[in-house]
């Protein structure tokens, strides 16, 4: 069986490559909001961040995806960023401790 591709992004906060699965994209649309992209599939330049708590914190911190969209953000963005990237990061513990 062939193997397939597995598509790879960087995290806007650490640089570093991972599988787009394991990355939140956040997305600026053409009239410049910012929000989570839960599909994949927004139209609009998209981000990349990490599922990881310290990660969407550090990001508020250093206001790295303000400098990612050249925008400025609230921070109820930030706060609603960092309590999505806690639920997914707490299934993603859960599957994976369940099999």
């Amino acid at each position: 069986m062939k193997k397939r591709k597995i598509p790879m992004r960087k995290d806007v906060v650490t640089g570093e490559m991972a599988p787009k699965k394991e990355l939140i994209r956040i997305v600026r649309d053409q009239n410049g909001d910012v929000s989570i992209d839960e599909t994949g599939k927004k139209s609009g330049r998209g981000a990349y961040i990490s599922i990881n708590v310290d990660i969407a914190k550090k990001a508020r911190d250093k206001k790295i995806l303000e400098k990612t969209f050249s925008t400025s953000l609230d921070d109820q963005f930030y706060e609603d960023l960092i309590a999505y990237v806690d639920h997914k990061q707490a299934r993603k513990e859960l599957f994976e401790n369940g099999q």
